[in-house]
């Protein structure tokens, strides 16, 4: 299944889906479950701490600053939407080729 991205040109935004799995064995993009990006943290689910993780570890990939990255919606869940500032979605989708 293919990855759900939205591009907003004008505020220069993308935004997508992402499942997180905290507590995983490392820090890594484990490809693409039902149009949401896998990802998987060391973090634990617990202080926010998966979800600082998450966007350190998406503004490392994509070289932005960690201020470029937002979570939408799903704070307090797996599932959560993502916005990048200053990407494109090809970068996005450039992400689903890092799996191991």
């Amino acid at each position: 299944m293919a990855l759900e991205i939205r591009c907003d040109a004008q505020r220069g935004v993308v935004s997508f889906v992402a499942r997180v799995q905290p507590r995983a064995s490392a820090d890594e993009v484990a490809g693409v479950v039902q149009g949401a990006l896998k990802i998987r943290l060391r973090a634990p689910a617990v202080e926010d701490r998966a979800n600082q993780a998450l966007c350190e570890f998406l503004a490392a990939l994509l070289k932005r600053p960690k201020s470029a990255v937002r979570i939408l919606a799903g704070e307090r869940s797996r599932t959560k939407r993502i916005e990048v500032a200053g990407v494109t979605p090809q970068e996005i989708v450039a992400l689903t080729q890092l799996q191991a």
